[in-house]
């Protein structure tokens, strides 16, 4: 029993123990339980939390959820996709950091916009930037600097040339074929903008307002391997003006701009000297030898190397590897193309001298679909339907290099009137087939091949040589033989339309009357174009082509550069012919005589019609001043040399300016009344005397203006120079002269030139006090004033002289004019 008593309390206390144990197991079992639970809970969150990033990495991304929407896509320099009214480029990581021209030309304008389909409106060079992952920018390229990259001056010049941001773009995502970056590029070409559109010069001067974005859109992107074309419809607002469009408010345009990728690796560059005419691009070198910065500037050109390396190291022609080609635009009447096309393919000779064959090509435009004439990568020559009487050849350059990618030469319709007047104007007395204003297609193919030449010259990089008929004595211009062996100016770069100095007894033929690609041209293509690699770069070619270029110019004056014809230098002057203007103006006056005698048969109208008639006098009277300008330029003249041996400055010979003044006597002072003969001034109607009287007084001017007294005032004092005081009295010669034996129209000329003669000694003697001193200002306060107190003595003198033997109307011109010297005097004495 005690064993069972034992027992059972052995039995509670292990019972007890046990309770309290369940009871304790219970609590724990419950915390261990919901730990399970939470340890449950948590597990389901990471399942879901896989599952969800696998969804997630199901999910399409940006990029791939735009693809899904489908529109069209284009492969080439960039993948182009069309989707839903945007559109989009696909950026190759290769093509970031590459060069891109931007080239922006009218495809479509309204009538009298001023501006036409073909024209360029903007050019810019770009290159997409990697920002980060998520932004890529679009930069331009405007830097003029540079410096050798392992210079320490290099690392500062970089920090200091940042280029503008002209676009930011979202990176949507990339292609992951191709891992190229998709960005949405529709607001770069849908807005305005300075890259890709209109300037705000270009805006202004087009006088256009607002862009009106509901009426602006992208028409289409079509894509090459090198570029992409981009056609834009846009509309702005405007105000009433002369064109049509306006009237309505708004005025819509067409545009396409090309984007095409530049060479990765420049063309190395040619640095200018300035004794060759081209059209450069100007730059700044830093280095670290420096103790003064180079300023360079360096040519524009076409790059044309030699397929035949070898052969052409030896002197032989070669083909080049990319021959430059221009396309005859489509539109183009069809009769006009193969001239147009021989005076492309005629500086073939030019290239030849600069060992090159066949370097210069002219199509026509090949019925091919994948071509366009706004596509930049091609050289065309656009025909526009305007009035405009003229043509021009611009050219679109690689900035980094002067490299020109391609040139759209603008032609417009109008040209051929222009080419009628000049060969009338000129030729008329020499070439037979030249006395009407309908001239034969074979003839005006002539005058079209000639400008065509011109105009691909400046497409080549050349500049305008307006000295180059300076090199042609004057005489040679009617020597036969001569003339056409030669032809009558050494550049067809010049302005030196037509041997107008040949009289009708010399029998020249078109060959020694018309210009050609002449030795100058061929002399400055052969120094742009010259394939020379053995020079380690373009600095020390500079030195080593100067050097070539002083011995060659020594030998041949002929390959003279002179420059546009803008400065003081009388041998360089546009439209002249020959080394003497004088000389040279005396024949064409002849040739327009028989002009004037021969206008009223050559220009027959039927039905009392003188249109024809009109335009052609209008054009001779338009020769006549010309010839008078180029005389008036040699008067004060100054030589401007850029030959070797030669002063930099010269001042012309006096007898350079006698002779100018006698040419001005004999041929404004005196009434050129041969130029006003019944059968012109009955039809016009016009004034005569008003007419000549008032090209008198404007030529009077200027020879007593007090620029040109002030500038012979100072230069006489070089040896040789004209002297002011001959100079007064040269002019005093001119102009004074007795009025018995001249007819009515010659005597009512001669009184009022010799009144504006006193008026305009009374302006440079009493002259207007003005804030900014001039010319005339400058002569009061020097001894100019007593040489002309002087003259005014000799003018008073003559006056006195001609009242004592005159009558009627005639004295009282010279009273008067006694009288106004008085006054003249009078002021000049009196304190103001």
């Amino acid at each position: 029993m005690s064993i069972n008593r034992k027992a059972t309390t052995c039995l509670l206390v292990l019972m007890l123990g046990c309770g309290v144990g369940v009871a304790g197991n219970r609590y724990g079992y419950r915390a261990v339980n919901d730990t399970i639970e939470q340890q449950k809970d948590t597990t389901k969150q990471h399942i879901q939390k896989d599952k969800t990033t696998e969804k997630e990495k199901e999910k399409p991304s940006a990029y791939e959820q735009l693809i899904k929407k489908k529109g069209s896509v284009s492969e080439g320099l960039f993948t182009v996709r069309h989707i839903e009214d945007h559109w989009y480029f696909e950026v190759p990581d290769t093509i970031i950091g590459r060069y891109l021209l931007a080239v922006t030309r009218f495809t479509a304008v309204p009538q009298n916009f001023g501006k036409f389909a073909g024209e360029a409106v903007n050019q810019q060079t770009v290159y997409f930037e990697q920002r980060d992952d998520k932004t890529m920018l679009l930069r331009a390229y405007v830097l003029s600097q540079e410096a050798d990259p392992e210079s320490s001056i290099s690392r500062t010049l970089k920090a200091s040339t940042a280029d503008p941001i002209v676009a930011s773009f979202k990176v949507i995502g990339r292609n992951k074929n191709t891992q190229a970056q998709m960005i949405d590029v529709t607001p770069l070409f849908s807005k305005d903008n300075a890259i890709l559109s209109f300037s705000s010069n270009n805006s202004k001067q087009l006088k256009l307002g607002g862009l009106q974005a509901d009426r602006t859109f992208i028409d289409t992107m079509k894509v090459y391997p090198i570029n992409v074309e981009i056609a834009t419809t846009r509309t702005y607002a405007s105000t009433p003006s002369s064109v049509p469009a306006s009237q309505t408010g708004s005025m819509t345009v067409g545009l396409n701009t090309s984007v095409v990728l530049l060479p990765k690796v420049p063309m190395r560059k040619r640095v200018w000297d300035s004794r060759v005419g081209y059209f450069t691009n100007r730059y700044t070198i830093f280095s670290d030898e420096q103790t003064k910065t180079d300023r360079e500037q360096f040519i524009s050109r076409f790059r044309l190397e030699p397929k035949d390396k070898k052969a052409y190291a030896k002197g032989k022609l070669s083909e080049p590897v990319k021959p430059i080609i221009f396309y005859i635009d489509p539109a183009t009447p069809k009769k006009w193309v193969s001239y147009l096309m021989q005076g492309i393919e005629d500086w073939n000779v030019a290239f030849e001298e600069a060992g090159f064959k066949h370097a210069i090509q002219a199509r026509e435009w090949p019925d091919d679909p994948t071509m366009s004439v706004d596509d930049a990568r091609f050289n065309v020559l656009r025909y526009l339907p305007a009035e405009i009487e003229n043509a021009y050849g611009p050219r679109i350059v690689d900035p980094r290099s002067g490299e020109i990618i391609e040139s759209h030469i603008c032609w417009y319709h109008n040209v051929m009137n222009l080419l009628t007047k000049w060969y009338f104007t000129q030729c008329s007395p020499l070439d037979k087939r030249a006395r009407t204003v309908h001239m034969d297609d074979k003839l005006m193919g002539q005058l079209v091949r000639f400008v065509s030449s011109h105009e691909v010259g400046h497409t080549l990089g050349l500049r305008h040589n307006m000295g180059a008929s300076h090199a042609t004595p004057v005489e040679k211009l009617r020597d036969k033989k001569w003339v056409e062996e030669h032809g009558h100016t050494a550049s067809i770069m010049d302005y030196a339309r037509f041997n107008y100095v040949a009289q009708p007894e010399d029998g020249i033929s078109e060959r020694g009357l018309f210009p050609r690609v002449n030795d100058y041209d061929k002399w400055a293509i052969r120094w742009g174009y010259q394939y020379r690699p053995e020079f380690k770069d373009e600095m020390d070619e500079k030195e080593k082509l100067m050097t070539e270029t002083t011995a060659i110019l020594a030998k041949n004056p002929r390959l003279w550069f002179g420059g546009e014809g803008k400065n003081e230098d009388p041998r360089a002057q546009t439209e002249d012919l020959g080394d003497d203007n004088v000389k040279a103006s005396d024949y064409g006056i002849k040739n327009l005589k028989r002009i004037i005698t021969g206008l009223p048969e050559w220009t027959n109208q039927p039905n009392d019609q003188y249109d024809d008639r009109m335009e052609m006098w209008r054009s001779v009277v338009g020769q006549y001043g010309r010839y008078t300008n180029h005389v008036l330029k040699n008067i004060g003249g100054r030589y401007l040399n850029n030959m070797p041996g030669k002063k930099p400055y010269e001042i012309a010979p006096a007898s350079k300016g006698r002779d100018a003044v006698d040419y001005i006597g004999r041929h404004v002072f005196e009434a050129p009344l041969w130029l006003y003969p019944s059968s012109m001034t009955d039809v016009a109607g016009t004034d005569v005397v008003g007419e000549i009287s008032s090209y008198q007084d404007r030529i009077l001017r200027i020879l007593m203006g007090g620029t040109i007294m002030d500038k012979i005032y100072k230069d006489q004092r070089s040896a040789g120079a004209y002297q002011f005081k001959d100079y007064l009295g040269d002019m005093f010669r001119s102009v004074w002269k007795p009025l018995v034996g001249l007819n009515d129209m010659q005597v009512r000329t001669r009184r009022l030139l010799e009144r504006s003669y006193v008026d305009q000694m009374n302006c440079l003697l009493n002259p207007i006090q003005k804030e900014k001193p001039t010319a005339a200002d400058r002569a009061n306060s020097s001894d100019i004033m007593l040489y002309l107190m002087q003259h005014l003595d000799t003018v008073e003198q003559f006056c006195k002289a001609q009242a004592m033997q005159s009558e009627g109307i005639d004295l009282l011109h010279y009273n008067d004019l006694l009288r106004l010297i008085k006054l003249i005097r009078e002021r000049r004495v009196t304190v103001k």
